[in-house]
């Protein structure tokens, strides 16, 4: 028998493959997952969160480097909720030096220090929602067809409609004599901003988003007293501090498939509710490395691989059960499909990386 190895998320059969980056991802890298509560307590959006039903949500694990081998430099946590018709979230950053200068919606707020939120409703990596936020509460909204390594068309005038924001600096913004202690931020995110159709019921009760967030810090330097970002010897900005919520293992936010798990319960918040990653979810994160694999093969060989083990020569394992992928080609590429063990659904990636689930 061949030898066997344990999916977590990619697995080895990982490759350099990323749009934004590509050194090798870290392996067995496990999504992290929260459940998010309902509230029946009308929530203001001020940026404090001091209502009863922000003080009994946990808070997140705190970020950790992007690419999952190290601890940030300063703390950010997050808190999330929900009711029918919005998503909330309060993050936390710690920060002593609070600052931010861009001013007009939908201009490159990353270019400030930032909080980044990536949500893609459902689980299949196409048609997902980045929104950042700097310390002024200037946002930036928009949509993405598909991941950056798949040629996407970005809508940057998108907006979401609804959106509720705030910010409250734990110190003074733009300030560079005193030492601050951070910067909170409260969003709300209307569900309707998400439907693809009229009569799209999309609140996702009892159910997972794939989410995750992000948190853009730059190192700094003063000039006639304003702050801006700092720059090397060579008269480039030094690289920014990416730190993230659930690790990526590149320096890449846009991999959808590698985000946490955000569980909405329906029970009141308060409760206490469980949510374990369906058995299908680890499947797709196999079979996205082998679609990494694939790419990796191409830009090698110049052609798809035609057979599995040209891909991987190890089986393929999921709690324990050996999941056995057919791999198609046809006249524009191919498809990778599994027929679960699980469900019995039939899950099916493409040369582009849509992904599909036919029961």
């Amino acid at each position: 028998m061949k030898e066997q190895i344990r999916i977590k998320v990619l697995s080895a059969v990982l490759g350099c493959l990323g749009a934004l980056s590509c050194a090798q991802p870290k392996q067995d890298i496990e999504p992290r997952q929260y459940v998010a509560y309902k509230t029946s307590e009308s929530i203001s959006i001020d940026g404090v969160g001091s209502e009863a039903s922000w003080n009994n949500a946990e808070w997140t694990n705190l970020f950790i480097d992007i690419e999952g081998d190290k601890s940030p430099k300063y703390d950010t946590k997050v808190k999330m909720l929900w009711d029918d018709q919005y998503y909330y979230i309060l993050a936390k950053m710690e920060e002593p030096h609070v600052w931010a200068d861009l001013k007009q919606r939908d201009t490159i707020i990353f270019y400030n220090n930032d909080f980044e939120v990536f949500i893609d409703p459902d689980s299949d990596s196409y048609n997902y929602y980045e929104l950042e936020i700097n310390a002024l509460n200037t946002v930036w909204d928009l949509f993405l067809t598909k991941p950056y390594r798949d040629n996407p068309v970005i809508l940057n005038d998108w907006d979401i409609n609804g959106l509720k924001s705030a910010v409250t600096v734990q110190g003074t913004l733009n300030n560079p004599k005193d030492t601050d202690q951070g910067w909170t931020l409260e969003i709300a995110i209307p569900f309707a901003a998400y439907k693809t159709s009229y009569f799209h019921k999309n609140v996702p009760v009892d159910s997972f988003w794939r989410v995750n967030f992000s948190r853009v810090n730059w190192r700094h330097t003063i000039n006639n007293g304003k702050y801006s970002r700092k720059k090397g010897e060579d008269g480039k900005f030094l690289p920014e501090y990416n730190w993230v919520w659930s690790p990526m293992g590149v320096i890449n936010m846009h991999e959808p498939e590698k985000w946490g798990y955000v569980y909405f319960s329906s029970q009141e918040i308060g409760g206490k509710d469980s949510f374990t990653i369906p058995q299908d979810e680890k499947i797709k994160w196999a079979m996205f490395g082998l679609y990494r694999a694939q790419k990796s093969y191409h830009n090698k060989n110049k052609v798809w691989a035609s057979k599995i083990s040209d891909l991987v020569d190890k089986d393929l394992v999921v709690d324990g059960i050996v999941v056995k992928p057919a791999l198609e080609s046809h006249s524009t590429g191919y498809n990778i499909s599994v027929k679960s063990p699980f469900s019995n659904k039939t899950l099916i990636i493409k040369e582009n990386g849509e992904f599909s689930e036919i029961n």
